[in-house]
């Protein structure tokens, strides 16, 4: 095995363990941004709701 082909193997071992690395925080990222994505729903619900509120409140005061 020639130097040129084993650094071409390191930097090949370097790039698989980077991508691994890479792999782990995007997933994890995806199940941060689920989760913030359950929470905005539950926002927007009760957003609705007090607009909701706010609509029936002005029309029986008209």
């Amino acid at each position: 095995e020639s130097p040129h082909e084993h650094q071409q193997s390191l930097l090949l071992s370097r790039i698989i363990t980077n991508v691994e690395k890479l792999n782990e925080a995007i997933m994890q990222l995806n199940k941060n941004l689920q989760e913030i994505n359950i929470q905005n729903m539950d926002v927007e619900l009760v957003a609705q709701m007090f607009k909701n509120y706010q609509s029936n409140v002005l029309f029986h005061l008209e």
